[in-house]
């Protein structure tokens, strides 16, 4: 670990700020609005990779050697970073070009280090992969950071990782606990060596930790199961495959609220066909279970994505005609991957090249994001 950086006197500002913001948001009592894009970036260096977990199979693809990698990354300058909050992600743009949101997973008192921990996922968009490459020293640019998860005061707590989902969990657990408050965790995956920084959590309390792998209880928990014993009044945190999410959603007592987060694109519920038509170009038909995204990339493969949940940035584009329903992009913008038509066409204008195809960090122009990467 590197040794500790005495923040400034501007960066214990920009915290006070940081916290009277999340602090009036807790008060609120409600999910805030997808978190607003942070006009920040941060050079930073890989300081240190750490392998864990074991081989896994997924489908046809066989996983060679630990398929999770945590990374350690330092301020370029040797200063401390930004200030941040449990369940806080950053923008990783990686050497490619690409850009991918991961959850820092550290402890927000260590302001000299980043903690972020990456599945390689065989089939994906190439981003796990990448990450797994990277090798102290490796210069990167990150944005934010930006929490779309904010973590708010309660007399007790559950929280509910699934696999990887423990990302943006662990900051949660080391305050509550650090707290003195009242708290549970379960985290459940396929085996029991798949699940990272259960050990870890577990170290600060063992009686607090259920590590539950669906191997050796037959399959993965309900919903029912994964809620049980919790005391009344909790506040329940979730994040973890969306099958899981939804469970846990329903099974839900009347009048409680589940705060959630997902790594991958939520599903489309009652949606309708439209077409969204190019400027200058094809007008294309988008499925009434489909995305814009989708259909889009169909006929151009190079067009660029990220997080497929609205928050990112990466798939925004203008919308120059028409009105979006489900959206989070700004004004003048729609995000491709979750925007729908609110009725039978819109008029976007793409880019003439895709930032996975250029070399030089992508600038995100002004939207509202959301996420988790997480991944």
């Amino acid at each position: 670990m590197t040794p500790p950086v005495r923040p400034s006197r501007t960066m214990r500002r920009v915290d006070l700020v940081v916290g009277l913001a999340a602090a009036l948001a807790a008060r609120a009592g409600r999910r805030r609005r997808p978190a607003p894009a942070v006009d920040r970036s941060v050079a930073v260096i890989v300081h240190r990779v750490r392998r864990s977990c074991i081989d896994e199979v997924h489908g046809a693809d066989q996983v060679h050697g630990a398929d999770v990698a945590e990374l350690e990354l330092v301020s370029a300058s040797g200063g401390p970073l930004p200030g941040w909050r449990p369940g806080a992600h950053v923008d990783v743009v990686l050497p490619s070009g690409r850009v991918r949101q991961y959850s820092l997973c550290g402890d927000p008192v260590e302001r000299g280090v980043y903690r972020i921990a990456v599945r390689r996922i065989p089939g994906g968009g190439g981003g796990s992969r990448e990450v797994h490459t990277l090798t102290p020293g490796t210069a990167l640019t990150l944005r934010g950071p930006r929490n779309a998860f904010p973590f708010a005061a309660a007399p007790s707590f559950l929280f509910l990782a699934g696999g990887i989902g423990i990302t943006p969990i662990a900051p949660m657990v080391r305050a509550a606990a650090a707290n003195g408050a009242d708290w549970r965790l379960v985290h459940t995956g396929r085996t029991r060596a798949s699940l990272p920084l259960s050990d870890e959590l577990a170290a600060l309390d063992p009686e607090r930790v259920e590590v539950r792998p669906d191997d050796a209880h037959g399959g993965p928990p309900s919903a029912e199961e994964l809620l049980a014993g919790h005391p009344d009044g909790a506040a329940v945190y979730c994040c973890g495959p969306p099958p899981m999410i939804e469970a846990v959603r329903r099974a839900m007592p009347a009048g409680r609220r589940l705060h959630s987060e997902r790594f991958s694109p939520p599903p489309i519920r009652d949606g309708r066909p439209f077409t969204i038509e190019v400027a200058g170009g094809p007008s294309v038909p988008v499925p009434a279970d489909g995305t814009a995204l989708d259909a889009l990339r169909a006929v151009r493969p190079d067009l660029a994505f990220s997080c497929r949940q609205g928050f990112c940035g990466t798939c925004h584009v203008p919308l120059l005609s028409g009105e979006t329903v489900g959206d989070p992009a700004g004004p003048g913008l729609t995000a491709l991957c979750v925007g729908r038509a609110a009725g039978d066409r819109v008029v976007v204008d793409l880019p003439r090249t895709s930032p996975e195809k250029d070399p030089r960090p992508v600038r995100q122009g002004p939207r509202v994001p959301a996420r988790p990467a997480r991944r």
